[in-house]
């Protein structure tokens, strides 16, 4: 059961602003606001109003700045933290409600809690928003039979969406698949988000399952950031479900690059060199056979087109270099070098990579041999 249009709701500014260490500018929060929507992003959960006057004045500013987007406050189970949302004109709020024991028992609460206070909570949202979304904390360890009258009562609230949260990240694709179905079946006409976390690196894969599943709309952020190990991350959803499902998901994925590192600067959170999609090295070849295949056909060796996510691709030079890739080097400069040239020159390139313990870009190899070959 796959939905028509698989919907992305973006939490960078709020859970991924809860990474330790990572603090939003406003300026920052605007600028990474206005690249989701360049990437046509239909909904951003934009703060925690009640978290303090900042954050409040933060967060109304962006609701008010006149994005293209659905603007969704967070808040905690209280008609509190509601009545604060409600005066920053955030377009939807977000109620979340703690649904297993062991977030109940730390919080000094239990079900008969949750179940007794839910109505008026959600009654008083529904009030003040015209679209509530519920969230169910930590469903995926939360008692079945309970959270089936969770959900039950969350779909006879008037509530548009309920969030099942994998809290600790503890699913994985074969049990999220099972979760989102059974949630489906209990509640057949409410909307499903999912919401994956990746302390076990599996929360892109199972954002996938959960789609796969049925649910409606998937939760992340930009590069997973976020507490612990992180989010899902939204490129490796949307380019997931573009490139292994082969769903045109309408997003502008050019863009992807450029959001991803903004967010990398604006956190101070650096990507790994080889993070998929928006890494600085996953579209660098050095080995021969490789090189040679992608000189042929960039296919060969590219799942992701570089011009797709706005990159280009490139060749380092090093141990495991080839003939063709230093043929192909000089070529490009005008030079035609014979087999015996190529094969020295390679030779020494491996002997001198090996040494240093690094590969070397196509100007460094130049500037070493091109003297010796005019």
């Amino acid at each position: 059961m796959f939905p028509t249009n698989p919907y992305i709701v973006d939490t960078t500014l709020r859970d991924g602003e809860q990474a330790p260490g990572v603090v939003f500018s406003l300026d920052e929060k605007i600028g990474i606001a206005a690249l989701l929507e360049k990437v046509g992003i239909p909904e951003l959960e934009v703060g925690v109003p009640s978290m303090g006057k900042t954050e409040f004045e933060e967060v109304k500013t962006i609701c008010n700045y006149g994005f293209d987007f659905k603007t969704t406050a967070w808040c905690r189970a209280t008609i509190e933290d509601i009545s604060i949302a409600a005066k920053t004109n955030a377009t939807a709020v977000n109620v979340s409600f703690p649904v297993s024991d062991v977030q109940l028992q730390a919080i000094g609460k239990d079900r008969n809690w949750v179940m007794k206070n839910m109505k008026e909570i959600l009654d008083f949202a529904n009030d003040s928003f015209t679209y509530v979304a519920v969230g169910a904390q930590d469903a995926s360890r939360a008692d079945k039979t309970f959270l089936f009258e969770f959900a039950d009562a969350v779909q006879g609230s008037g509530a548009h969406r309920i969030r099942i949260a994998d809290t600790v990240g503890i699913l994985n694709p074969v049990s999220t698949e099972k979760l989102i179905s059974y949630v489906r079946a209990c509640v057949p006409t409410l909307e499903i988000e999912f919401h994956p976390h990746n302390d076990l690196g599996m929360a892109t894969a199972n954002a996938i399952s959960a789609y796969m599943a049925g649910a409606n709309a998937v939760s992340c952020t930009v590069n997973g950031l976020g507490e612990r190990a992180g989010n899902a991350a939204l490129e490796e959803i949307i380019l997931g479900l573009e490139k292994s499902l082969e769903y045109k998901t309408g997003y502008t994925i050019k863009h992807l690059t450029e959001l991803s590192h903004y967010v990398e600067k604006a956190s101070n959170r650096p990507l790994s060199m080889d993070k998929p999609i928006t890494g600085r090295m996953i579209l660098t070849h050095e080995t021969g056979i490789h090189t040679r295949s992608i000189l042929a056909n960039n296919k060969a060796y590219e799942l992701i087109d570089a011009s797709e996510i706005g990159r280009q691709a490139e060749f380092v030079y090093g141990k495991f270099s080839g003939k063709a890739s230093i043929q192909y080097l000089f070529e490009k400069k005008g030079i035609k070098l014979c087999n015996e040239g190529i094969t020295k020159i390679l030779q020494e390139l491996k002997a001198i990579s090996t040494l240093n313990k690094r590969s070397f870009s196509e100007t460094e190899v130049l500037e070493m041999f091109i003297s010796a070959v005019r």
